[in-house]
């Protein structure tokens, strides 16, 4: 009887369940930019309250819990991105605000690691960003929290240090869309499914780390992730 598959498929991505023996399957990352007012300052921008916007990752770049991740090739200008991650477990389309958190499994903290130069090279040109976002090794994510035992977290404090230094300081609630606005904003653009990551965009002070150097990121007292660049 002849295989199905001409070569063995790739393992199923996926982040640890805190507390617990099993395991999220990852089917897509969507990713928020500029949701931080202070962040869209930064980078040139004044959106307020400008309609989200979306890009995405695949899913294979998730680096469950940290540890070691690869400098990644074609760029001198990586940076750091920390954000708060929404799992998605109940899917749906056209969700509203208001029953949006029913369809969230839990949260994590990750880093959205980006190509800077080749990010800013395509925006001039008026590119696509897909190179820059979505490269091997691009999501370190902790753990996921269920929202069953540590609730919706609407505020929490979160940080980013390289090498001990803290470059990134803030609280979720400075979030300009909150986290049911976004579920339901991107769910009259897509059908969100079970397994679907959602980062939530990035607060100031991103910036770039080297080879050899350690980001330290943590959130409130509910996880911390450390990642080191070799």
């Amino acid at each position: 009887m002849p295989q199905r598959y001409v070569f063995e498929p790739s393992a199923q991505p996926n982040l640890p369940i805190a507390g617990s023996e099993q395991f999220f399957p990852v089917r897509r990352i969507y990713c928020v930019g500029r949701n931080y007012v202070a962040h869209a300052h930064e980078m040139g921008g004044d959106p307020e309250r400008e309609p989200p916007f979306f890009f995405a990752k695949p899913a294979d770049a998730i680096v469950p819990e940290g540890g070691d991740v690869a400098y990644p090739p074609a760029t001198s200008s990586l940076h750091f991105e920390l954000e708060l991650v929404v799992a998605i477990g109940k899917g749906g389309v056209d969700i509203p605000v208001e029953g949006a958190l029913d369809h969230v499994f839990g949260y994590g903290l990750g880093i959205d690691l980006t190509r800077r130069d080749m990010q800013n090279e395509a925006k001039q040109m008026r590119r696509p960003w897909a190179m820059a976002k979505g490269f091997d090794q691009s999501a370190p994510c902790t753990a996921l929290h269920p929202a069953a035992r540590i609730g919706h977290p609407d505020s929490g404090r979160i940080t980013l240090a390289v090498d001990g230094e803290t470059r990134q300081d803030s609280d979720i609630s400075l979030m300009i869309w909150k986290t049911p606005e976004i579920v339901s904003y991107l769910s009259g653009l897509v059908r969100l499914e079970p397994g679907d990551l959602i980062m939530t965009g990035t607060p100031d002070g991103v910036g770039p780390v080297e080879r050899g150097q350690t980001m330290t990121c943590t959130w409130a007292d509910i996880d911390r992730l450390s990642v080191r660049m070799v």
